[in-house]
This record gives C-alpha cells, structure tokens and sequence, in this order.
C-alpha cells in the first residue's frame, strides 16, 4: 500500500467536494466517457429499510494505470486530459481537462473507493484506491495480486452524507441524465448509459425537439438553440451552454415559464464557448455583454416558441373534445359574437383542465357534464364568468 497525496490547498479541495447528486454522477459519468467507455452503469445497492447504502458507478474502459499514472490523482489541475483531446480507441472528444470531477464524488459520502483494472505491456493489472471526505487531499493506493478478468473501472461511494432520496426516483433520475447527456449521446450513439438498469436515452423521454439558429447583426450564426422537451416535470428550466461537440459546460435558469404542460431544457451551442469556458467567462454570464446578449435573444426565441406551442396544444385539445363528442358546440360559428364565446368557453375549459389532476381520465358522461354547466354559466354572463373562474382557479384567463 502506498500514499498519494494531492498537491493543493486542503481549503481549495474541500471547495471542489460539493454538488447536487446529478452534478456528481454526471462528473463520474464523463470521467468514464474520457476513458474510452462505452457502457457506464449507475446502481443503488439499498439497506432493508430501502435507504442507500452505496452508490455504484461501473464502466468498461480503459481503466486508470495507477502505477503509472498515481500522480493523475495528486496534481490538481495536472490532468492527463490537458494535453489530449480524443480518446485513444474510440476517437471520441475528451469532456474534462482539469482534474477535479474525480472529488464531486464526495458530495455523496464520505468514503469512497476507485477499483480499476488497466491493461499494460506486462499484461491486466488492478489497483483500489481509497479516500474519504474528512481528508480528501490523501488516497491510499493498493494493487490486488490478481487483476481483474478485463479492464474498467468501479466506484463504490458509502457512508452516505445526505440520503439523496431523489435517486430512488428512477423516472426523474433517468431524465436529469438524459438532459446532461443528450448532445453526447446523439453524437455517440454506440455509447450506453445506464441508471438502475434503465437506458439513459433521450429520446425515450424527450416528447419533441425544435432547432433555432442565432444569428449577428450581419446574419451571420454565432450559435445554435436546441429546445428538447420532456414528457415529465423535472423541475425548472435550464439553458444549457454546450460547445459545438455536445458538451455541457455551464448552465442558467432559463427564466422562461411557458405553463406547467410544458418542461424542458434549452441547449445554447456555440464553439465559442469553449473557450470562454476555460476563461470563467461563462459563469459571469450577465456581465459579459457577448453572453448577455446571446441568453436575451435565446429567451426571446423560447418565448415566442412557447407561445406558438402553447396555441397548437390548445388547438389540439379542443379537437380532442371534438372527436370524443364532448364538446358542447357543433359546427363553426355564425358570426363573430359566437366565436368570441366559444374562445371564452375554450379559455375556461382548459383552464379547469389545467388545474384538474384527473380530468383527462374523466368519462364522457362527466366531461359533457362539465362542460354543459360551463356554457351556461359563460354564455349567461361571459365576462363576469371568466373573471369568477379565473379567481377561483388562481389563473389570469386571456380571452382574444
């Protein structure tokens, strides 16, 4: 056994040991990824009351040559990565370069193992290292007699800090990663991931997907707007800043709120902003006026995006009601007073299903119901009907 200690500043490494859950296991995913990986792989193991006891996160890369490469671990900031920006056999676009998503892992517990198994010229060899999150400028390194049958990498994250409970549900799990890894993903399609034995795949939780293009006061592009939405909440929404291989490097709230029918994540891809990335620049988003601008136009664009899909799945419910016969008007019509009515009845009947958890799974009998009192009551008096219903609901109804 043999110590590898960190050559950096205790206050500055215990700064890197913090994240969400997501930001840790994303940070762990990449590192497989740069090790040329091409199945990554995230467990829970749970105790019998159901609560975690470890994380796992396994892969079949390349594996890291400790006995080599010890000082990978050491110098902070000295990353291998510096130097290479594809992987040796698959050719892929290396993410990190800096050496610190290896401590995010801390974020998550307190003691953390790497076990790795590397190929070299005198054949497999496998390596534990060991570090815990009460001094994690110190690893202890230690090579098994026998190697592993193939390379790769597992780490095996315990003593639990706080019981991220938020990765017990699989659902909004898969889909964090999915956001995360979408652009990656799409590039690399041979690459999998997976979460508790689920495909962290895109496209089997986005709904839709719509591409924008920015352009400079010459019309030039300068970058790229990816909307992805998804099938479910996964709270509020992000715009990502990617460069142009699909790589996440910053991310902002993107302080557009179309409505709670719709969740989704804005990617912002430039090749610009690798390099502002490397600068810090990206993080002082509002004070750089290149960045500034290009968020401001990027949220014009999700605005009037929204509102156009806001109109179509409108449109569309309406037609539902239709086909089921539900919907308490027949034909188009007669002159502009009853349209008017009919746009104040549509109004309030969205609205109710807006609010309503089960309405969807109502019957046929229920929702003419429904709506039958809802006519009588808009076409008695529409505009005192609209504002009632719209203070009832908590809702400013928009009638045009």
């Amino acid at each position: 056994m043999s110590i590898i200690t960190v050559q950096a500043q205790r206050d500055h490494i215990a700064s890197l040991c913090t994240g969400s859950p997501i930001q840790a296991l994303s940070e762990l995913i990449w590192n497989a990824l740069d090790a040329d990986a091409l199945n990554v792989k995230v467990d829970l193991v749970q105790n019998p009351l159901g609560g975690i006891d470890a994380i796992l996160v396994s892969d079949d890369g390349i594996g890291i040559d400790l006995a080599n490469d010890g000082h990978c671990f050491a110098n902070l900031g000295g990353s291998w990565k510096r130097t290479v920006y594809r992987t040796r056999y698959s050719d892929r676009v290396i993410h990190g370069r800096k050496g610190k998503g290896r401590f995010k892992a801390f974020s998550l517990g307190n003691h953390v193992e790497w076990r790795t198994t590397v190929q070299t010229d005198s054949g497999l060899h496998s390596f534990t290292l060991d570090g815990r999150a009460d001094d994690p400028g110190h690893f202890e390194l230690t090579e098994f007699p026998q190697p592993g049958p193939a390379t790769g990498t597992e780490v095996r994250i315990g003593e639990i800090i706080r019981e991220p409970s938020m990765l017990l549900d699989n659902e909004w799990a898969v889909q964090q990663l999915a956001s995360q890894f979408a652009l990656y993903l799409r590039a690399y399609p041979n690459v999998k991931i997976w979460f508790r034995g689920l495909p962290v795949n895109p496209l089997i939780v986005q709904r839709s997907e719509n591409i924008f293009q920015i352009c400079d006061a010459k019309g030039q592009n300068v970058a790229e707007l990816r909307v992805i939405e998804w099938k479910n909440k996964q709270g509020r929404s992000k715009i990502v800043f990617c460069n142009h291989d699909g790589f996440a490097l910053h991310e902002v709230d993107a302080a557009v709120r179309p409505g709670s029918g719709f969740n989704y994540t804005a990617y912002l891809i430039s090749p610009r902003f690798k390099q502002m990335h490397q600068e810090n620049l990206l993080v002082l988003e509002e004070l750089n006026p290149e960045i500034k601008t290009l968020l401001e136009t990027a949220r014009e664009m999700l605005r009037e995006h929204f509102k156009e899909r806001k109109a179509m799945a409108a449109a569309d419910q309406v037609n539902s009601w239709k086909e089921q016969q539900v919907y308490p008007y027949r034909g188009e019509p007669a002159d502009e007073a009853a349209a008017v009515r009919r746009r104040r009845f549509d109004a309030c009947a969205l609205a109710v299903r807006a609010v309503s958890e089960n309405f969807d799974q109502l019957g046929a009998m229920e929702k003419s119901l429904i709506f039958g009192l809802l006519k009588e009551l808009v076409e008695t008096d529409p505009d005192a009907a609209v504002k009632k219903l719209g203070d009832i609901l908590g809702l400013p109804l928009k009638i045009k």
